[in-house]
């Protein structure tokens, strides 16, 4: 993304990514708050080329947060790329409209460790009590995944 930046600046720019809801005990999944903006969400982060969603997902999760996954182990439940709920611009003015494949993970290993200069602060919440400030497009996640936990169908938006 950084050689892309040098290229194109600030523009907004299409972002494919994964988000994963963190299945922890007690009903309680796994958010993260940014250092940069202060606001809570779930480990995330785009596709690197040759990546797939779920491989992004499985990196992102272990470089953000140090648990370890494997991608057989996640269970995509929803999309999000409506560009209300998903245009998002960084503090230092880099713009993007994400595209996330959202996906829910029971079966991880390693201790939760927070990747220091993208993450302040790391910890299991209940999905009903989430920490605030919550990121918008992390809300509408929590929307989705509730939903399709009540279904069993796949949700996009």
């Amino acid at each position: 993304m950084w050689e892309l930046r040098q290229q194109v600046g600030s523009r907004e720019l299409l972002l494919p990514g994964a988000q994963v809801v963190v299945l922890g005990p007690d009903e309680t999944v796994l958010f993260q708050q940014r250092t940069d903006s202060g606001v809570w969400e779930f480990p995330a982060g785009a596709c690197e080329p040759g990546q797939s969603f779920a491989t992004a997902a499985v990196a992102e999760l272990f470089e953000e947060t140090g648990i370890r996954a494997d991608a057989t182990d996640l269970t995509a439940f929803a999309s999000l790329s409506e560009p209300q709920l998903h245009q998002l611009e960084y503090p230092n003015g880099d713009k993007v409209h994400a595209f996330a494949l959202c996906f829910a993970l029971e079966r991880w290993t390693g201790k939760v460790t927070r990747e220091e200069s993208e993450v302040s602060d790391i910890a299991f919440f209940p999905l009903a009590a989430p920490p605030e400030p919550l990121h918008p497009p992390t809300r509408e996640v929590i929307r989705l995944y509730l939903r399709y936990r009540q279904s069993g169908a796949f949700q996009a938006r």
